[in-house]
Order: C-alpha cells, then sequence, then structure tokens
C-alpha cells in the first residue's frame, strides 16, 4: 500500500466580525493558491451575494492548502447564533479549531457557544488573538478572560493547555509574541499583501502554519478498516443535483462505488456513488479514489441527509446521528394578494412558494416548513430573524412575490404543561449616557439583567432577555444609542413563559385609496405622521403609507391633490419642503410589523399593509 498522504482538518472558529473569512484569506495567499496575476477579492470565501454586502458568513465552506508535505482542509465557519446549526456539525469533521479573539473585544457570547461545542468534541484549541493594531487592544485581559472562558466550560487539563498566537489577520501575520508584531508601522486601514510568502514588515503568518502541525497529529492511516463517512454539510448543484459533503472517519470511498446509507430511522438501503470530489485551494477536483481524513463532497445519492453515514456493505457501521438544535422563532409565508400582485414578480402562486421552500430544506438544515389550514399559507420556522429573513431575501432576488406575517416563537411544554420561551443571552456595550435608556427599555421588555461593567466612558451590560422581548428592538436600539451602541444576541435556553411584553407604541397611516401620492397631501399629513412615502409612489387601500405620532390607527388620503381655483395656483405646490420618508430594510420591515399587518415582498419593493384592506373589514374584525 502507497504511503497515506498527511492530512490535518481546522475549523477557524470565532463571533461575528472577529476576522475569520479574513484569515482565511491570509491562509490562501501565502500557501500559492492562487497564480501571482490573479485578481482576488477580500474575503474569497463569502461568495454569496447577500454574503458579500452584508460581510458575514452565512454558509460554511471549504478550502485545503499545502503546507510542506501535510494537506490542511480548512474550513470558514458562520459566526452569526442563527446559523449556529452549520456550525455543530462542522465540528465533527476537524481535527483542531483555531479560536479567534478580539484583541480589544474579547470574548463575546458567540465566541462562547462555538468554543463549547468544540471543547464538547473533545478537541484542542489554538488560540489567535487578532487585530493587535487596534488602538484600544488589551491583549493580557483578553488572553485571562479567555482562560475563565475555558475554565467556566469545564476544559481538560489538555485543553487549557492551549497554544497562543497574536496576529493581524488582514495582514497575514501570526507571531509568538505580541512584541514582535508591534513596532510595525502601520498605515491607516492596514496594508494590503500582494501574494508575497514573506508578509509585511518581513512577518506572514508561517508561525500559525507551524502550530497546527505540531499542535496536531495527522489523520491516522485507518484505509484498511470498512468505510465510514458521515455527512455533515449538504450542497446542490444544477448539473448533478444533490451533493452530500462530510469527512471519511475510516476506509476509503471511491466513484462508481456500490455503499450502504445508514438513514436516519435505522434503515440501511442500498446506493451508488457517482463522483467523488475533494478540495485543492477553493476548487472542487473530481478524483477516482479518496481516503481516510480527507473532506470529500460526493455526487450520486438525491435522498442523502444531514447525520446519515455511508458504509461498507460488507460491514457497515452507522455513526451516532447529528442532532439540530430546534428553531425557535416561526412565520407564515403566504401568497400575495395585494393590489399590486403579480407586477412585478415572476413567481407569484402557491405551488411556486412551495417548490422553492421544499428546494430550501434540502441544503438548510435549521429550517422546517408545515402546511397550514390555507393553501396559500406555509408556516416557516428558524434559528432567529436573521435566518428566516436571509431566506426571504434570498427569493426575492430570484423572483419571487409573496407576503409574510409577523414573526412569532415557539412556545414549548414541559411535563407538567407548563409554557417554555426562547430565551436570549444579550451582551451590549454602550456610551454610558446611552446605558440607562438602554437598562429600563430592556427591563420593559422582561430582561434580566446579568453584569455590568464599565470602562473608558462605555457600559458593557449583560442580559438574558425573552425572544419575544427582542423583535423590533434593534432599530430602537440603534436610535436610543445614536448608532453608537453594539448588541450580540445569541440563543440560551428556554425558560418559563414571562408574561405578557408590550410591543409598538405607536400606530400607523394607513391609505384610503389606490392612486399616486402628491406633495401637497403628504405634506398636510407629514405634521402628525412620520412617512414611508414619497411624492410619486403609488399605494392601495389598506397600505400602511407611516407611522402615527399617537398610539392609534388613523386613516389618511395620501393622494389627495390641491383644489385649483382663480384664487391658488397650482405651481405654488414646488415650495413645499417635506422631510425624508423613512425607509426598511426587509430585518426592520419585519420587527416594525404587528400581528395585523404584513410585509409584502415582490423583487423591486418591500411594502407593509394591513392583514384586512378594507376599513369597513377592519372594522368588523376589531369588533
Amino acid at each position: 500500500m502507497t504511503e497515506k498522504q498527511k492530512i490535518i482538518n481546522i475549523a477557524v472558529i470565532a463571533h461575528v466580525d472577529a476576522g475569520k473569512s479574513t484569515l482565511v484569506d491570509a491562509f490562501l495567499n501565502q500557501s500559492g493558491v492562487f497564480r501571482a496575476n490573479e485578481e482576488v477579492v477580500d474575503c474569497v470565501m463569502d461568495s454569496d451575494d447577500i454574503e458579500r454586502e452584508r460581510g458575514i458568513t452565512i454558509y460554511s465552506k471549504n478550502c485545503s492548502i499545502m503546507h510542506g508535505d501535510v494537506k490542511i482542509n480548512i474550513v470558514d465557519t458562520p459566526g452569526h447564533a442563527d446559523f449556529s446549526s452549520e456550525v455543530e456539525r462542522i465540528m465533527k469533521t476537524v481535527d483542531t479549531v483555531i479560536l479567534l479573539v478580539d484583541s480589544s473585544e474579547g470574548p463575546m457570547p458567540q465566541t462562547r457557544f462555538v468554543l463549547s461545542k468544540s471543547l464538547e468534541q473533545g478537541l484542542n484549541p489554538i488560540l489567535f488573538i487578532n487585530k493587535l493594531d487596534k488602538k484600544d487592544a488589551r491583549i493580557d485581559e483578553v488572553v485571562d478572560e479567555v482562560y475563565e472562558l475555558f475554565m467556566d466550560l469545564n476544559a481538560s487539563d489538555e485543553q487549557l493547555d492551549f497554544p497562543i498566537l497574536y496576529g493581524i489577520a488582514r495582514q497575514g501575520i501570526a507571531v509568538y509574541d505580541p512584541a514582535d508584531a508591534q513596532g510595525l508601522e502601520v498605515e491607516s486601514g492596514g496594508v494590503k499583501m500582494k501574494h508575497t510568502p514573506a508578509g509585511f514588515g518581513g512577518l506572514d503568518i508561517t508561525p500559525l502554519f507551524d502550530t497546527i502541525i505540531k499542535h496536531c497529529e495527522p489523520y491516522p492511516d485507518l484505509r484498511r478498516e470498512p468505510l465510514q463517512l458521515q455527512i455533515s454539510t449538504l450542497a446542490y448543484d444544477d448539473y448533478i443535483g444533490r451533493l452530500g459533503i462530510g469527512r471519511i472517519t475510516q476506509g476509503t470511498v471511491r466513484e462508481g462505488q456500490t455503499v450502504t446509507v445508514a438513514k436516519e430511522d435505522g434503515q440501511l438501503v442500498q446506493r451508488k456513488i457517482n463522483q467523488v470530489f475533494v478540495y485543492r485551494g477553493l476548487k472542487r477536483m473530481a478524483v477516482e479514489e479518496a481516503e481516510c481524513g480527507d473532506i470529500v463532497v460526493i455526487s450520486g445519492i438525491s435522498d442523502i441527509s444531514i447525520g446519515e453515514t455511508i458504509c461498507d456493505p460488507s460491514d457497515p457501521q452507522p455513526m451516532e446521528m447529528i442532532k439540530i438544535e430546534e428553531p425557535t422563532l416561526s412565520m407564515n409565508f403566504m401568497v400575495n394578494k395585494s393590489p399590486f400582485a403579480g407586477k412585478v414578480g415572476k413567481y407569484v402562486t402557491s405551488r411556486h412558494i412551495k417548490e422553492r421552500l421544499e428546494k430550501e430544506l434540502e441544503v438548510n438544515v435549521g429550517l422546517t416548513v408545515e402546511e397550514t389550514d390555507s393553501t396559500d399559507s406555509f408556516k416557516v420556522s428558524g434559528r432567529g430573524e436573521l435566518h428566516l429573513s436571509i431566506l426571504i431575501e434570498n427569493m426575492r432576488r430570484e423572483g419571487y412575490e409573496l407576503a409574510v406575517s409577523k414573526p412569532e416563537v415557539i412556545i414549548h411544554r414541559d411535563e407538567k404543561g407548563q409554557k417554555l420561551e426562547p430565551v436570549e443571552e444579550v451582551v451590549i456595550s454602550v456610551p454610558d449616557e446611552y446605558a440607562g435608556t438602554v437598562i429600563s427599555k430592556l427591563n420593559l421588555r422582561k430582561g434580566v439583567m446579568v453584569q455590568m461593567t464599565g470602562e473608558n466612558g462605555y457600559s458593557k451590560l449583560s442580559y438574558h432577555v425573552p425572544t419575544r422581548g427582542l423583535l423590533g428592538y434593534r432599530s430602537e436600539f440603534i436610535n436610543d444609542t445614536r448608532g453608537e451602541g453594539n448588541m450580540e444576541r445569541r440563543f440560551y435556553d428556554f425558560e418559563p413563559y414571562k408574561g405578557e411584553i408590550t410591543g409598538r407604541n405607536n400606530g400607523v397611516a394607513i391609505a384610503i385609496e389606490e392612486g399616486v401620492c402628491t406633495p401637497y397631501a403628504l405634506f398636510n399629513i407629514g405634521e402628525r405622521v412620520q412617512m414611508f412615502v414619497e411624492p410619486g409612489t403609488r399605494v392601495y387601500e389598506g397600505m400602511i403609507v407611516g407611522m402615527n405620532s399617537r398610539s392609534d390607527d388613523m386613516e389618511v388620503n395620501p393622494c389627495k391633490a390641491k383644489k385649483v381655483s382663480n384664487m391658488r395656483a397650482a405651481g405654488s405646490d414646488d415650495a413645499i419642503k417635506l422631510s425624508p420618508p423613512r425607509t426598511f430594510t426587509l430585518e426592520e420591515a419585519l420587527e416594525f410589523i404587528e400581528d395585523d399587518e404584513l410585509v409584502e415582498i415582490t423583487p423591486d419593493d418591500i411594502r407593509l399593509r394591513k392583514k384586512l384592506l378594507r376599513e369597513i373589514e377592519r372594522r368588523r374584525s376589531g369588533r
């Protein structure tokens, strides 16, 4: 038998914005993956349009690099709590993790979550303190905070003995001692590396490569054992169909091989693998055979699912199924029935929406879709607002039209029948002068303060708040802190129901007829209402055009034109000055609406409307 290739699999884990994708860029840059003349974008792993626009990782992705004779498979993981189901599964496919922590922020709620998952799998992490060039870096304190976090999570002695490196991922620098990176002349905005093996100032990322190889044994040679490959991620290719991605635990896998698939319900079924792919750099390469330790992509098994094990037919050895955390939030996806329905969308029927949701279920494991009493509506549940709004945003860009209801939390019941609701851990950092406002708002939303500390004019607050109480809070928080506050949240636990929480305090302004908004009408309404529309916007009866300054809803006519007589000239409208209207992103619209309202989503517009469009119908239901 030929000598087995040395393989080490690593995952880069961290809180949002700690620099995971940037570190992976540095790995790829300095291992010669790109040609010298190749145009390389930042965060090359964030290949999805929405990931690029928002600067976040949504789907975990794989790539590989060679360091000497060792192949290192790297998995870039999402940092947002809503995509935590991705992170959990990844931990089963790697040998070690690089835990990234910001040199000034220290460990955040999501750092705790991703670290706990890796410690549960028995992995021994490597700590990388990133962003050494920050003015407010507090390196020693952050290292102490990480030690405390490891102890809180009951890390073993071996796990506590983690190697520590320091660096600036954006410049492709890693050092054993922070002093080595600190006398560097750093231009504002950092220096962009261009594929030079030696990094900025003669420093590069080699110490991190060396640490990985020293800290982590290559995967043992188990090629003679019966095949065992657990599927941890799914992908879809328009040409070859559904793809299963996972690590070969033992044995080898070949193209055209007949295998046994151990299903979730314990059944063993025979299937045939078409093609086998492995990662070389960022590309998927077809190979005839792949061996244990490697992360592979297989095609040909159309009904493969997360957690299922591909085994040797002569000696099937199924692995323990992967448990995926349950959804915490649900909303109804409905056919759009507004007067403007079907004007711009390509896919508008319930059949279209149902097919698209079923396709999403193939790869999006944290999602569930249930049919409702109505054939035009589906109940979709996910891990949070971001999780669901990214699905809606993708559908909108693909040409779908739909209406969605206010997100609702999923209530569980314990053995005694007591109601349990999801509670989130929230960590907030705000300038001291806004802390009082934030505290009083979170208390009204049934939040419980866990900890409060202050430093350099900023207060750091830790809270446990019911998910219900956080719906609609983000935009209010941004206004209350003049955009200077930072709020991080993640699912904490299900706890007994906390009682009634008050919703939005303001009523809305509702259009009473279909037409085009005029400056004259908006000017007169605008004295009492914060407008959501501008002159020239088409509106329909029942559409929400603004927010009332009082708590009750108000019917208005934004299309009213000025009466022209010999005393009044139509042209004097030119002098009217209107305040700019408030525009909503998809998340803000979902947070804003109440139970009797919907968000209408089309490829071109996001509109707010009442469920019942006519005033007489709303009155009847109000009685």
